[in-house]
């Protein structure tokens, strides 16, 4: 059953074209995650995957308030050791799916983005911030670590030094802190978020679907390598799109001076 046909009770998933927009839709909490709700979110990203006629992804948050404004700490209190481990590796298996997703995943980050609301937009490779975002990891205020990516991917983007302050400290960021830093790609007034975003994901899908498919493996997969093999990397993709439809068709247009016509797969 796709994203289409799926009922869902924690989000809403609709198609805008070849957008599909993800909204975590629980707004008595806002819109925190439970197990049931990274569960939702993970099958919804598959079946965005699985659907060739889908091109680009955005992950919200319902209302004005919050983007998912953390994990629901009710569903966290009672665990013990082995229980809040395997919850741990579930919730990074969905925001691993959302960051090796082989198409562009945007989030549009509504208000709070805390814990695990954060890790969510940290998975996302493009994150735009109205302007009354406000990001945080305030785990260590309770007790906890940060659990579903946050001191891996933090200080990946942001630097190791500024990642722990945030981190040690739980002090959240505001919108223009967080472009400051390299946390956000834009910041917007709320009320054109949502357009922004499509305009972005709308901008991507007017490219050859091979070669953004191809530059997110190597800017995802490669970062994770030695500069060394990450360049056999790029070089492997560079030389596979190559051979394709795509780019035969991408120069032509180019030579012709005419728009491309891609075909989505």
């Amino acid at each position: 059953m796709n994203a289409t046909t799926m009922s869902y009770r924690f989000i809403l998933v609709e198609h805008r074209g070849a957008v599909t927009v993800l909204t975590v839709n629980r707004p008595d909490k806002l819109n925190a995650v439970n197990r049931a709700t990274f569960e939702e979110i993970g099958h919804a990203v598959q079946a965005f995957i699985d659907d060739d006629a889908q091109g680009a992804l955005t992950l919200t948050g319902s209302g004005q308030k919050a983007f998912i404004a953390g994990a629901d700490i009710g569903e966290l209190q009672p665990l013990g050791p082995s229980a809040a481990e395997d919850i741990s590796r579930f919730g990074q298996s969905v925001v691993n799916l959302l960051e090796q997703c082989p198409k562009p995943t945007i989030a549009a980050v509504n208000g709070f983005a805390l814990g695990g609301g954060c890790e969510l937009s940290l998975g996302c490779h493009i994150r735009l911030a109205s302007d009354n975002a406000v990001f945080g990891l305030p785990e260590v205020g309770l007790g906890v670590i940060p659990g579903y990516g946050g001191t891996v991917r933090l200080p990946r983007l942001v630097g190791q030094g500024r990642a722990l302050e945030l981190v040690l400290t739980g002090r959240k960021v505001k919108a223009d802190e967080a472009l400051a830093i390299g946390l956000v790609n834009r910041v917007v007034p709320q009320a054109e978020l949502m357009a922004e975003a499509e305009k972005l994901a709308l901008t991507i899908l007017r490219n050859g679907p091979l070669a953004v498919q191809a530059v997110i493996e190597s800017v995802v997969r490669g970062g994770s390598l030695p500069v060394a093999e990450a360049l056999r990397f790029e070089s492997g993709r560079f030389g596979i799109v190559a051979s394709t439809e795509d780019m035969h068709e991408g120069l032509q247009a180019f030579l012709d001076k005419r728009p491309a016509n891609f075909r989505r797969r």
